[in-house]
């Protein structure tokens, strides 16, 4: 966790949508787009033990990373509020029964994880494998936090059935998704990075 304290106590860096926010209204399609791309996510399942993997929280680590805090934020709030009438949770579920019931938890978790992973990429830990990966199991780790205390007062199980059926069955899921952004985040910085070589040029 060296490696994730330095990047912590680096000064904000940009983040990957910073080059597109240059006004109010590109800032609110990015939030926007933030959303819409969560809730198509949200409706990807790749079957696996000991569950299905979703890509609804790659998607919240993702967006948080590109967009940074705030508008990270902002996003998975906008989602959380579609999803109050649109289909656009998992497996295509909605409204407020969805947000009382046992995925309640994870789905606020959604919004401070977007949060803490933009904030760490507004320090530099998005352009490394390792400092992604890191900094996407951190974010993981709210979503579970979140997630299980939902899931607690919802079905109201013993602590130990809470979180094994809340976290302990999606751990391999949660660190596969943590490596692929991982992956994809300092690839998109390269892209962009020759992109604007080849415009400077």
């Amino acid at each position: 966790m060296s490696t994730l304290s330095h990047a912590v106590d680096s000064p904000r860096v940009p983040v990957i949508s910073d080059a597109f926010a240059s006004s109010r209204v590109n800032t609110a399609l990015l939030v926007l787009g933030g959303a819409l791309f969560t809730a198509l996510m949200a409706q990807i399942t790749i079957p696996m033990e000991p569950v299905p993997m979703t890509g609804q929280t790659l998607a919240v680590v993702l967006v948080g990373s590109a967009l940074g805090a705030r508008r990270g934020m902002a996003a998975l709030l906008l989602y959380a509020l579609m999803g109050l009438m649109l289909p656009v949770y998992a497996d295509g579920n909605s409204g407020p029964d969805v947000i009382w019931g046992a995925s309640g938890g994870y789905i606020i978790g959604f919004i401070f994880a977007a949060y803490a992973v933009g904030w760490l990429a507004e320090h530099g830990t998005d352009r490394k494998f390792v400092t992604a990966f890191l900094s996407f199991v951190v974010g993981q780790l709210i979503i579970f936090a979140f997630g299980l205390a939902g899931l607690k007062l919802a079905l109201d199980m013993s602590w130990a059935d809470t979180i094994y059926h809340g976290f302990t069955v999606f751990i391999l899921g949660g660190l596969v998704k943590a490596a692929v952004g991982a992956l994809l985040m300092p690839a998109a910085w390269k892209i962009a990075g020759k992109r604007q070589q080849g415009e400077s040029g």
